[in-house]
């Protein structure tokens, strides 16, 4: 596996991350430059941890969460985006600013580890195309490329999510929830379904 290959394959992992760290930024449009790099620190290295854990794991593991993972995003970004749409709709009602809006550093793991469990499937095809003989790859290297891809992305996104929050202010919040749970249900039926 190419170089190319492997930065296409990161393109492609981390667009989940991309459209919740942008999310993140339509959130919290004035976020300090030290949260917007967490926020993609955060997705990077989850995203280059899960192919290593897949590729490590083996077969073993693959069944388990392939059976349950589109259950588990799911479930997990319907919560976190239900619940910020319902807190955009409660706010609307009482007509107040919502006290902290801020993303705690557990929301993002979990945001974090939901994104990128597909990667962690990646590296469990990694490892039967490479005991087949199929492909020779280094998987730390493209573990590495996978984290920087996403890294780059998740950053950019942030900012772009920064620029929009503050033109859609008011409306941010409910977009937001809508986006987490249309990623959440895009997970499951894929999943699921195909």
């Amino acid at each position: 596996m190419g170089i190319l290959e492997v930065l296409l394959t990161g393109v492609g992992l981390s667009m989940d991350a991309a459209a919740v760290s942008m999310t993140n930024g339509l959130n919290e449009p004035k976020m300090r430059i030290w949260k917007v790099l967490l926020i993609a620190l955060f997705f990077g290295v989850f995203q280059g941890v899960m192919p290593l854990i897949g590729y490590f794991a083996g077969t073993l593991f693959a069944e388990a969460v392939a059976s349950v993972a589109p259950y588990v995003a799911f479930v997990l970004l319907g919560f976190i985006g239900g619940r910020m749409i319902y807190e955009a709709l409660k706010k609307k009602q009482e007509e107040e600013e919502p006290a902290d809006k801020n993303l705690s550093v557990s929301a993002l793991t979990v945001q974090a580890i939901v994104t990128s469990i597909d990667a962690l499937a990646v590296g469990i095809s990694l490892l039967a195309l490479s005991e087949s003989g199929a492909l020779k790859i280094n998987i730390f290297a493209a573990c590495a490329l996978i984290a920087a891809c996403t890294f780059i992305i998740s950053l950019a996104a942030v900012f772009i999510g920064k620029k929009f929050g503050a033109v859609l202010a008011d409306k941010a919040e409910l977009i937001g929830g809508i986006i987490l749970v249309a990623i959440g249900l895009k997970i499951f039926i894929e999943g699921v379904f195909f």
